[in-house]
């Protein structure tokens, strides 16, 4: 089960068609909890993500941070304790910054990635290696900025079976990483009825992802567009995330 709870901890940073040049979704301040539970009623752990408006190199961005940790039994035997930071263009959602701090059972982890768009090339600090290198990229999202970027395009008139499609650097390297849109449906949730959007993320099979994982996740049907619940069906058993607390969105939070 270790390698699932990872899994699912990874791709919870990475979720919440044409392109706006303008955010919408969200704003500084918005601030998301989400409990983790094991078959619906184990507590696994805890994700926040968060974002604040700054200035940096004279650009007006968005400073955003996800942080996610195990608890309870599940900490007892597989710890994880993770640390993402992104800090991207207020209006274009372009990287310029992602810092990724993991500690995940012993498996340690602990980079910084600059994004030049003058020389194209993504710089990557490796403090754990002590090892630094350079990749090559062309329009890309980090791990935490795609999450950002993914709610800010346009799925209005989506149809069942369409998918989202963009390019996410991570590790350095490069991951194609679609979300395929299956329908829409009414939830039960802690704040009432909400009307949702349900996908499917989808990920190149290799060394970090493994193919066909089973991973559904409801987004809120209104402009805001943030996960309320994401479930991965286990051979035993399944994990889930579900919203727990908010404040600062952007939109109103559409209840049925």
């Amino acid at each position: 089960m270790k390698n699932y709870i990872l899994l699912f901890f990874t791709l919870f940073f990475l979720t919440t068609a044409k392109s706006q040049n303008h955010n919408k979704a969200f704003k500084s301040g918005e601030w998301l909890r989400y409990k983790m539970s094991y078959s619906g009623f184990l507590r696994a752990g805890t994700a926040i993500l968060e974002v604040k408006e700054k200035d940096f190199n004279g650009k007006k961005v968005f400073h955003t941070k996800g942080t996610g940790w195990t608890s309870g039994m599940i900490k007892w035997f597989f710890k994880v304790d993770d640390k993402y930071e992104s800090i991207f263009d207020r209006d274009t959602i372009k990287p310029y910054v992602f810092k990724r701090k993991i500690d995940e059972g012993g498996y340690k982890k602990h980079r910084i990635t600059s994004f030049n768009y003058t020389s194209k090339k993504a710089y990557i600090q490796d403090f754990t290696l002590q090892k630094d290198t350079s990749v090559a990229f062309y329009n890309v999202q980090d791990m935490l900025s795609s999450f950002y970027y993914l709610r800010n395009r346009d799925v209005k008139n989506m149809t069942k079976g369409e998918e989202i499609a963009i390019d996410m650097f991570m590790d350095s390297q490069i991951y194609p990483f679609k979300l395929r849109f299956l329908g829409r449906e009414t939830i039960k949730t802690k704040f009432g009825k909400v009307k949702t959007m349900i996908f499917r993320p989808l990920v190149q099979s290799g060394r970090v992802f493994k193919a066909q994982e089973s991973v559904t996740l409801w987004i809120t049907d209104d402009a805001n567009k943030i996960p309320i619940k994401m479930k991965a069906d286990l051979s035993v058993g399944s994990l889930r995330a579900e919203l727990e607390q908010y404040k600062g969105l952007a939109n109103l939070f559409a209840k049925n």
